[in-house]
């Protein structure tokens, strides 16, 4: 048994170090993509605080005693931190609906930390009838142990606080439907990459939102309740009234290697929505006046580096062809039922988070380098620019047909690779074979090893300007 409640203060601080690492690294950054969400700019701000609070406590309690009236000053510093962390709660729960082991994690943590300062306390009520004086502790491996979660914890409230200040300054950029009539709109995909920055900034401009989620009170906690969040069409009657569909639906292509059984996921999660979309169309009593339907370039297939791909090219070969094709043909009855159809050929999207961050995580730690020879082509495009696109085809009623969604600057890929190490001054020398990926990978490959030379000439010969026509230029804002 330990000798005194010192001791069992750093044991519990170790634990809840160790915990807390365990939530931030997990629960914030993988499962919730925390720093990334354009409505967690006030928790990140909260997170900063007590992290860079929580690193001072954590320093502290492992080495320095506080007698006499110094008591009174880490007392203070103590019941801060608690009432963060209780306030940090209350917005996490406010703000969106935490996963079961979140939840969990957090009531351990609480307990046990009632336990740690609970038994520090009485660390304290002996310290108190001491001459006041702050006394260097000697606490052996646990103090070294205790030092590094302190600096862990502080880094940790620095990234948070970057990042909240990231959000601040994409909240501040122009809101591109802001200045659109008022637009009634169903949305599907709307928890999405593209889908959650669409609805957020379509309800800030003050429009009316109805999101088609497969969780409903997750959609309702990350847009605030300020968006109707249903699960399914059925829930549609055929008395509502929208001015326009925007369909974002579909699961992500890259994940499990594409076996019949993840292929024919893919193909549901996009043709089996849109025909949905289409049946409850066919009963409305009122119909919308726009469709505005997201597709691929994958539609073009594997093609040589140097042939350019306008909107009338040719389809290519293989699955991903098959998919954005017949996704593309399943809004087609749309526009026989009259509406204004607008479909999208997506590119590579680059924003705060999805596709991006895990090409630059080798970067990050100087590992990174091109993929295969490097000479194969990405058509890419920023977030920023597809909701301008989308805002635009939700305003102009003289957009119609297919319009290629890429930034004018197709880029190789050893090109991105040398981009992003020189922006963010790392080396780019660890390149990855290519045929022994294909080999794990299977046609799933193609998304990184092949690629297509995409040209964005419809919306630039209608007058669209690109928020960021250059790779350097997206980077530079999003690193």
């Amino acid at each position: 048994m330990f000798a005194t409640p010192l001791d069992w203060v750093l044991n519990l601080l170790i634990l809840q170090g160790l915990m807390g690492a365990f939530d931030t690294l997990y629960h914030h950054e993988l499962t919730v993509g925390l720093p990334q969400r354009p409505g967690a700019r006030k928790e990140l701000t909260l997170h900063a605080v007590r992290a860079l609070l929580y690193g001072v406590v954590f320093a502290a309690l492992a080495h320095v005693g506080f007698h006499g009236l110094w008591v009174a000053a880490i007392a203070a510093l103590v019941l801060v931190e608690v009432g963060l962390t209780l306030w940090d709660f209350v917005v996490e729960d406010n703000s969106r609906k935490l996963p079961s082991t979140e939840r969990v994690l957090h009531t351990v943590l609480a307990i046990n930390g009632g336990a740690l300062f609970g038994l520090y306390a009485w660390q304290l009520a002996d310290w108190a009838s001491l001459p006041s004086a702050l006394v260097s502790l000697d606490t052996g491996w646990r103090g070294c142990l205790l030092s590094l979660f302190a600096a862990g914890i502080a880094l940790s409230g620095v990234r948070d606080a970057l990042a909240a200040r990231k959000l601040g300054q994409a909240a501040a950029t122009p809101n591109p439907f802001a200045d659109l009539p008022h637009q009634r709109v169903l949305v599907t995909g709307g928890t999405g990459f593209i889908g959650e920055a669409l609805v957020s900034q379509l309800l800030a401009a003050g429009h009316n939102v109805t999101v088609l989620a497969r969780d409903p009170l997750n959609a309702a906690y990350l847009f605030h309740g300020r968006a109707r969040c249903v699960p399914a069409l059925d829930q549609l009657h055929s008395a509502e009234q929208f001015d326009a569909i925007i369909n974002l639906a579909g699961a992500p292509v890259v994940g499990p290697r594409w076996s019949p059984q993840r292929k024919a996921q893919l193909l549901a999660s996009r043709v089996g929505t849109t025909q949905a979309l289409q049946a409850w169309l066919a009963r409305a009593t009122h119909k919308p006046a726009t469709w505005i339907q997201a597709s691929a370039i994958g539609y073009y297939g594997v093609r040589p580096a140097d042939e350019l791909l306008h909107e009338d090219s040719r389809a290519g070969q293989g699955f991903m062809t098959e998919l954005c094709a017949r996704w593309e043909e399943s809004a087609q009855p749309a526009q026989r039922q009259g509406l204004r159809l607008v479909t999208l050929r997506l590119g590579l999207v680059f924003g705060p988070g999805g596709a991006l961050l895990p090409l630059l995580l080798p970067h990050r730690f100087g590992l990174g380098g091109r993929m295969g020879n490097g000479r194969q082509i990405m058509s890419w495009v920023h977030r920023d620019d597809v909701l301008g696109m989308i805002a635009r085809a939700l305003g102009d009623g003289t957009m119609q047909g297919t319009y290629n969604a890429v930034a004018p600057e197709a880029i190789s890929q050893a090109d991105f690779a040398q981009t992003i190490g020189r922006l963010m001054h790392r080396p780019v020398f660890l390149h990855l074979p290519a045929a022994p990926l294909r080999l794990v990978m299977g046609e799933m490959a193609q998304l990184f090893f092949d690629g297509q030379r995409v040209v964005p000439h419809r919306l630039q010969s209608q007058g669209y300007v690109f928020r960021y026509p250059t790779l350097a230029g997206a980077l530079r804002a999003l690193i």
